[in-house]
């Protein structure tokens, strides 16, 4: 799933053409993931070629204010704050706050040093699940989604990484991909992301910062995605029951969801 060569939108991906199996793919042209979208310029002919109708914003209230959304012509925001609830217990967790570390290795350090990366980006994952907030954010998600009538939908959080990647395997596990399909979706966001950030990760490492902790806040890997699959497995059972019940989601939108973004092959 190669990145869309937009100017001024980093991550920027088409979910269409995705196998969903029995000769079934994602519908393209259809739901878009990417990065936040604060560089959009709407002379950029790639992002506006898209006619994208809605964004989906996952970012917290302060990344919002920090770096607003440009959106394209036409376009109509949708505040999804994933993280709300956890700031608000636990402070701002590293997927909010990836141009705060890397700019500081000796604060990254302290905070994140000695495998704790990875421990933190496991928490915030299982809160994806778990939290009221990213329920009523990822409810919002399917809800737009599920509109009959809806057009192009285009979903982001600040790199287009975790967030957006918990997003995306919803969507996903709904439409029938499979396990090896997923993971590998999650994890196609990697080049885009170290190439974002290629000029932060070196100007930490010139600090003295560990490449290998800049890699673990910039990156994902199977770990972090496995996390919230495992909740959802011992909250709910599955990923139908976990829609249905842990967000709220009714059948019928699901319904239209799977009409709307499958397509059959000729």
């Amino acid at each position: 799933m190669p990145a869309i060569p937009a100017v001024t939108v980093a991550n920027l991906r088409d979910l269409g053409g995705l196998p969903l199996g029995e000769g079934r793919s994602v519908r393209p042209g259809r739901v878009f993931r990417s990065g936040q979208l604060d560089r959009f310029d709407p002379s950029d002919a790639v992002v506006a070629g898209l006619g994208i109708r809605t964004v989906v914003d996952f970012r917290t209230e302060g990344e919002r204010a920090e770096r607003p959304d440009h959106l394209p012509d036409g376009g109509r925001l949708i505040v999804a704050d994933v993280l709300a609830d956890q700031l608000a217990t636990s402070g701002l967790p590293p997927a909010a706050r990836l141009k705060t570390l890397l700019t500081n290795p000796v604060l990254a350090e302290q905070v994140l040093g000695g495998g704790r990366a990875q421990e933190a980006f496991a928490r915030t994952y299982r809160a994806f699940v778990s939290t009221d907030s990213a329920r009523a954010a990822y409810r919002a998600f399917l809800t737009e989604l599920g509109d009959p009538h809806a057009g192009p939908l285009l979903f982001h959080c600040t790199a287009g990484k975790d967030r957006t990647g918990w997003a995306a395997t919803i969507l996903l596990s709904l439409l029938g991909a499979d396990d090896d399909t997923v993971m590998t979706e999650y994890l196609s966001v990697n080049t885009a992301v170290r190439q974002a950030f290629a000029p932060m990760i070196e100007g930490f490492t010139a600090q003295g910062g560990d490449p290998e902790l800049a890699l673990a806040l910039i990156g994902v890997v199977p770990e972090y995605l496995a996390a919230a699959l495992d909740e959802v497995a011992v909250r709910h059972g599955s990923m139908e029951k976990y829609v249905r019940e842990g967000l709220g989601v009714p059948d019928e939108v699901t319904d239209v969801i799977r009409e709307r973004l499958t397509v059959y092959a000729a």
